[in-house]
């Protein structure tokens, strides 16, 4: 499914995503324009830093610099977040990543035969929510593979967030902490000024 922005039919969840362009566009997120491509460099992520007790000013100290470590580029393949479970329908973001150099338009014959059998089946992956002004109640928020928060706007890899909407009745808290969602995925092309900014969607029976 195809939808702009004239065409959304979910309450605010517009001015929840146009927030969230234009802080990637304000460089909040740190997104840079680049070429990375599947199979690229794994960078380890601000949590495994903190797991291993090194902080980037140590490991700058040890390789004789003072400057801090460059964010990966959109696309580079971070160290995925481990399965919440090991039910068939448990996911990673690894899961629905797919052939594309960032940047280039997308098609959706790109998406590859496992993803489009995931298209309105349960899933339940774990992210991070984008940081937003709202702390709780949340009712709609982009759920992103790691957290440089590099995975949302112009340059960013499609496939490194998703558009959750809470089912009626049920929220989320917003935390720096890995969650888990639960919910029905679509693949669903979010589409602002000819650009997509987003491919797939979770309606979610449980965030947290």
């Amino acid at each position: 499914m195809v939808e702009s922005v004239d065409q959304l039919a979910w309450r605010g969840w517009a001015a929840a995503v146009a927030m969230a362009a234009v802080a990637a566009m304000a460089g909040w997120l740190g997104c840079e324009q680049g070429s990375a491509v599947r199979g690229g460099p794994v960078v380890p992520t601000q949590t495994e830093r903190a797991t291993t007790g090194k902080t980037a000013a140590e490991d700058a100290t040890k390789n004789g610099s003072a400057t801090t470590p460059p964010k990966p580029k959109p696309g580079a393949k971070t160290v995925v977040l481990e399965k919440a479970g090991d039910r068939p329908f448990d996911k990673t973001f690894d899961d629905l990543r797919f052939d594309m150099i960032v940047g280039e338009k997308f098609e959706r014959s790109m998406l590859t035969k496992e993803i489009e059998a995931l298209d309105g089946q349960r899933i339940r992956i774990r992210g991070y929510i984008l940081p937003t002004p709202q702390k709780h109640g949340i009712r709609q928020f982009v759920l992103v593979r790691d957290n440089q928060e590099c995975c949302f706007g112009p340059g960013a890899a499609l496939y490194d967030c998703i558009l959750v909407e809470m089912k009626q009745g049920k929220t989320a808290n917003f935390t720096i902490r890995p969650i888990a969602v639960d919910g029905k995925f679509e693949v669903h092309e979010f589409v602002v000024g000819g650009k997509h900014l987003a491919i797939y969607r979770m309606e979610a029976e449980s965030a947290g």
